[in-house]
């Protein structure tokens, strides 16, 4: 079960993850920081790959060799890219716009929109537990969303919140992706040429969405806190990508324990931001975290 504690490291570096990105984007550009973020990913990367093809034998030896891959695998990372992309759009947005503590457990649902999916668009039938965690988990949420009206957000009209869901169900699609991805090609070369190809997609945003509009957004400013969005989101890909390629591991499983990596940030909102109504969305966070492993238990 070595998987299971890769996959609880992943989840705490993936809240630091979501802890620098709102340090990051707080009165800044966000669409520069997720650009400066993305050329961060790639200064991390390109070490690796250049080294696996100078001393394939000692990247081998290390554990860090990146074997080459056929066109048709470059191509199903580029869309992996994509989708990440235009769901880190959407999760910067928001994360500059709304508190931590009402991010961090509208991202923990993840999980109910893929069992969600695969009832719609699969129709698979629940067992119990799954339809207890479902309901759990949407109840809660339901309470979570009357708790954010105490700090002036209205879930159904406030653009933010929409934009936060949408990155979520982005995500979720990349984690059904990178199963069935990791499967086929190795999980170092889809880590490297994924973060490689974020570059050329980002670029393209950039010229096409902020150049245009460059002076209707704020002002971009460097912090300390950009390149590690990077290395916490690297150290958490790879940890999760090892858990994933693994046989015995079960995916349902793992996108429950990476849920878990909001708690961090909720804390981190809770004493250093000093973010309202803590003691009550903290009880929320945890019924929604309570739904999620009902409906983690129930797909294993």
């Amino acid at each position: 079960m070595i998987w299971v504690i890769q996959g609880l490291l992943a989840a705490i570096f993936l809240g630091l993850y979501d802890v620098f990105k709102k340090i990051s984007v707080n009165k800044n550009g966000v669409l520069v920081v997720l650009f400066f973020t993305v050329l961060c990913n790639v200064f991390i990367s390109l070490p690796f790959l250049i080294g696996s093809r100078i001393n394939p034998v000692f990247f081998q030896e290390i554990g860090f060799y990146i074997p080459e891959i056929t066109p048709r695998e470059h191509g199903l990372i580029l869309i992996k890219s994509s989708i990440i992309i235009g769901s880190w759009i959407l999760s910067f947005l928001a994360i500059k716009h709304l508190p931590i503590t009402i991010v961090a457990p509208i991202r923990a649902t993840g999980p109910l929109w893929t069992l969600i999916g695969a009832i719609l668009i699969f129709h698979e039938q629940l067992n119990a537990l799954q339809w207890v965690g479902m309901v759990v988990t949407l109840l809660f949420f339901y309470f979570f969303s009357i708790a954010g009206k105490s700090e002036g957000i209205q879930f159904r009209r406030n653009k933010w919140v929409l934009f936060i869901i949408l990155g979520t169900l982005l995500s979720v699609m990349s984690g059904l992706y990178d199963k069935y991805i990791i499967r086929e090609i190795d999980r170092l070369s889809v880590q490297v040429w994924f973060s490689m190809y974020q570059l050329p997609v980002m670029s393209l945003v950039m010229l096409t969405v902020w150049f245009p509009n460059r002076k209707k957004y704020n002002p971009f400013k460097w912090r300390w806190s950009i390149p590690l969005i990077s290395v916490a989101l690297m150290v958490s890909d790879y940890l999760y990508f090892y858990a994933v390629s693994q046989p015995e591991s079960l995916i349902s499983i793992l996108s429950a324990l990476r849920r878990g990596g909001v708690v961090v940030a909720f804390v981190f909102g809770a004493i250093f931001l000093k973010e309202k109504n803590i003691k009550t969305k903290g009880f929320y966070l945890l019924g929604i975290l309570a739904g999620i492993t009902c409906i983690a238990l129930g797909s294993a």
